[in-house]
C-alpha cells in the first residue's frame, strides 16, 4: 500500500477536525443532530475518531502478537528540521524495546513518542557514519536527566582495524564527553551515564548477535565506505524484521534477507537529485548509487529477489521533488507492497496485515517517569567545583526562603541537602 505524506496529514487534520468539531456540538449526550437526510433527521456519533490514518502516542497498547515499527528518522548525513537522520524504533507485543541507528536530529521525534528512559536502552547500529550514530549523546544525555537508572547498551560491528570498531567509538565518545559524564556523576548519579560495548565481528554471517527473552537479532555485512557496516534482522515469535544498513546492492541481503514480513532498505537519491539538489559533482553522483548506496532501480532488484511482505524504502530527502522518481525507480522492478518513507511514519505488523500510518505527536513532549527505583547521588564521588568558583556563589537565601522551606517540607528533604552541591576544591 502507497499513501503519499500530503494525503496522510490531510487526512490527519480531517480526523482531528471532526473530533474537536464533535466536541464542540457535543449537548451532553451521546449523539448530535445533524443535517436532515432524504430519509429523515440521522445522528452523528461523538467520540473517538477512526485510526485508520494516525497513531497517537500512548493511546494504542500493542496486542502480544503484534509489532510496531517507527521511523524515527529517514533522511541524509545533512538533517532537516523536517526529517532527521536514520533511526528506526521497534517496538514489541511483550513491551520489549530495541532502537536500530540514532542518526543525527532523530531523539527529537523518539522524545515525541513519550516513551520512559528505562525502556530505550538498547541501541544497534549499523554503521559509524553520523547520520547514523550523530544523536546517541542526546540519548545518552537526556535519558540519563530523565531518570533513567540503569547504563545505555550498544550493539555495533567491529572494523578491519581496532580504531574503526564500535568499541574503539563508544571509548573516545565517552572521552570526547568527559566533561559531560563527570558532572552529572556528581550532581545526579554515575549509572546512567554508562554505556556497556557489545562489539561483534562485522564478517559473521546472518550470525546471532543478540539472544534473550525469545528475540534474535542476526547480523551480516554490506557494503558502505569501507569494512564494517551491517544489516540486521530481528526474530520474534514467528516473524522477521529487517533494517537493512548503508550498502552497494550485495549478494547477502538476497541470500539473508528472505522471508521477512518488513524489510527496511535504502533506495537513495537518483543521480541527477544528487548532482542537482544536493550540489554533488556528477561523477560522486552517478558513483554513489553503484559503489557505496543503493539506487532506486537496484532497490526493486533486491526486493523482487527477497519478496518480503511489505518493503520500505528510505534514506532519501522526501518531498514532491524526489519521492515520485525514486518511487518509479523501484516499480521498474518491484511490484510488490511498499512504502516511500518519512520521519514518523509507522508500520503495525500482524499475521493478517501490516498497516502503514503517520504517528501525530507534541512538539513540545515532557520526559515520561523513567520507572524503576530512583537513583540518589552517590556522597563517594567528589565535587568537581574547585574554590575558585564556589567563592563565586551569590547568596540568594533571603528571597528564596519561604518556598524553598515549604518545598523541603513538602517533600521530606533534609534542611542541609544543598550544602553538599558546592562542596569546595576535589
Amino acid at each position: 500500500m502507497r499513501i503519499s505524506r500530503n494525503l496522510l496529514w490531510a487526512a490527519a487534520f480531517v480526523v482531528v477536525g471532526i473530533v474537536v468539531g464533535a466536541f464542540l456540538v457535543d449537548d451532553g449526550t451521546s449523539v448530535v443532530p445533524t443535517a436532515t437526510a432524504a430519509g429523515g433527521e440521522v445522528e452523528s456519533p461523538v467520540g473517538v475518531a477512526p485510526d485508520r490514518y494516525v497513531y497517537y502516542p500512548g493511546t494504542e497498547e500493542l496486542d502480544k502478537d503484534e509489532i510496531r515499527i517507527i521511523a524515527a528518522g529517514t533522511g541524509m548525513p545533512g538533517a532537516r528540521r523536517g526529517q532527521a537522520a536514520t533511526c528506526f524504533l521497534v517496538e514489541l507485543g511483550d513491551g520489549q524495546k530495541f532502537l536500530f541507528d540514532i542518526g543525527t536530529g532523530a531523539m527529537r521525534n523518539v522524545q515525541a513518542l513519550m516513551i520512559p528512559a528505562n525502556y530505550l536502552t538498547r541501541v544497534f547500529l549499523t554503521h559509524l557514519h553520523t547520520d547514523h550514530w550523530g544523536d546517541l549523546a542526546t540519548l545518552w544525555a537526556g535519558g540519563w536527566t530523565a531518570g533513567r537508572t540503569v547504563p545505555l547498551e550498544v550493539w555495533g560491528p567491529s572494523g578491519s582495524r581496532e580504531d574503526m570498531g564500535t568499541k574503539y567509538a563508544i571509548e573516545n565518545f565517552m572521552k570526547a564527553f568527559n566533561w559531560d559524564y563527570m558532572t552529572r556523576a556528581v550532581t545526579i548519579n554515575p549509572v546512567p551515564g554508562g554505556i556497556t560495548v557489545h562489539e561483534f565481528d562485522y564478517k559473521g554471517m546472518n550470525q546471532v548477535i543478540y539472544d534473550e527473552k525469545g528475540v534474535k537479532i542476526r547480523s551480516w555485512p554490506t557494503i558502505h565506505a569501507g569494512d564494517g557496516p551491517v544489516s540486521y534482522a530481528l526474530e520474534w515469535n514467528g516473524y522477521k524484521v529487517i533494517i537493512g544498513g548503508d550498502t552497494a546492492p550485495n549478494k547477502w541481503e538476497i541470500e539473508y534477507g528472505k522471508d521477512a514480513d518488513l524489510f527496511v532498505h535504502e533506495a537513495f537519491m537518483t543521480s541527477d537529485q544528487m548532482m542537482n539538489k544536493y550540489g554533488q559533482p556528477a561523477q560522486l553522483a552517478l558513483r554513489i548509487n553503484f559503489t557505496f548506496h543503493t539506487s532506486a532501480q537496484s532497490m526493486g532488484k533486491i526486493m523482487s529477489m527477497t519478496k518480503p511482505r511489505h518493503a520500505v524504502a528510505y534514506h532519501f530527502f522526501n518531498e514532491a521533488d524526489t519521492r515520485y522518481p525514486i518511487y518509479e525507480g523501484i516499480r521498474e522492478i518491484y511490484d510488490g507492497p511498499l512504502s516511500m518513507a518519512t520521519d514518523n511514519m509507522m508500520w503495525n505488523i500482524t499475521r493478517n496485515e501490516i498497516t502503514e500510518r503517520m504517528v501525530i505527536s507534541p512538539d513540545e513532549a515532557w520526559d515520561v517517569e523513567a520507572g524503576g527505583a530512583k537513583l540518589a547521588p552517590d556522597p563517594a564521588r567528589k565535587s568537581e567545583y574547585t574554590s575558585f568558583i564556589t567563592n563565586g556563589t551569590l547568596d540568594v537565601t533571603d528571597v528564596n526562603k519561604g518556598w524553598a522551606d515549604a518545598f523541603m517540607k513538602e517533600n521530606g528533604l533534609p534542611a542541609d541537602i544543598l550544602e553538599g552541591d558546592h562542596k569546595k576544591d576535589n
